[in-house]
């Protein structure tokens, strides 16, 4: 790993329960001091949340990732919305044709967004 902040934040995301600080820089490959700035940053720009810890009486910190705001886009497959806000039928995701059909769209879209791309590519 490169040790830049967004490589500590993917670490810090991927784990549930979060990273202790004095374990997140050797994952880095970085030093201490370098993960103590990272760190700072992330603190700064109020991407995680820093809980004092306790580790075989040694005060250290668990680094948890905090959930920002769903991207809208999200929900959308083209202009269309995910039925299933708005539903209020008992069934099961396996058998919705609703959401199939939506994800169909969502999946059509995703490869109109990409073919112009490759087109000027080429």
């Amino acid at each position: 790993m490169t040790g830049s902040e967004e490589d500590a934040f993917r670490l810090i995301a991927t784990q549930p329960d979060g990273v202790l600080q004095s374990e997140l820089w050797k994952m880095l490959g970085v030093d201490s001091r370098k993960c103590s700035r990272i760190v700072k940053k992330l603190l700064d720009t109020n991407r995680v949340e820093r809980i004092e810890y306790r580790q075989e009486g040694i005060k250290t910190f668990r680094l948890i990732a905090k959930k920002g705001p769903v991207d809208p886009r999200c929900l959308l497959a083209g202009e269309e919305l995910i039925p299933c806000i708005a539903c209020d039928l008992e069934c099961s995701v396996n058998e919705c044709n609703l959401l199939l059909d939506w994800m169909y769209q969502l999946a059509i879209s995703d490869v109109e967004v990409e073919t112009p791309e490759e087109d000027e590519e080429a």
